[in-house]
């Protein structure tokens, strides 16, 4: 081999050393990169879990809010009837005098 070809070879070389560093540091991103991914996705699920969860705490309070009114509505009513019940009666007896 004469001096050129040492000298490319030796380029070569020193290339190939800076190709496989810039490699390591590529993969090295990359599983840092994939260790966040995993992170978020796991905070991802747990964020959805809790989501779901609210979801169904919420409509549990919606269903005790509805039946919560209905049992209001109905004393209410029942009231009301009991008021008009005591007028028919005070009506009837006005009548029968």
């Amino acid at each position: 081999m004469d001096e050129d070809q040492s000298k490319l070879l030796a380029v070569f070389e020193v290339r190939v050393r800076d190709l496989m560093n810039i490699c390591d540091r590529q993969k090295q991103k990359i599983d840092e990169l994939n260790h966040a991914l995993e992170s978020k996705n796991k905070e991802l699920q747990q964020a959805m879990q809790t989501i779901d969860e609210l979801k169904a705490k919420c409509n549990s309070m919606l269903i005790a809010r509805i039946v919560s009114a209905s049992e209001k509505e109905v004393k209410n009513a029942k009231t009301q009837l009991t008021k008009l019940v005591r007028e028919v009666d005070m009506c009837i007896a006005l009548l029968n005098e």
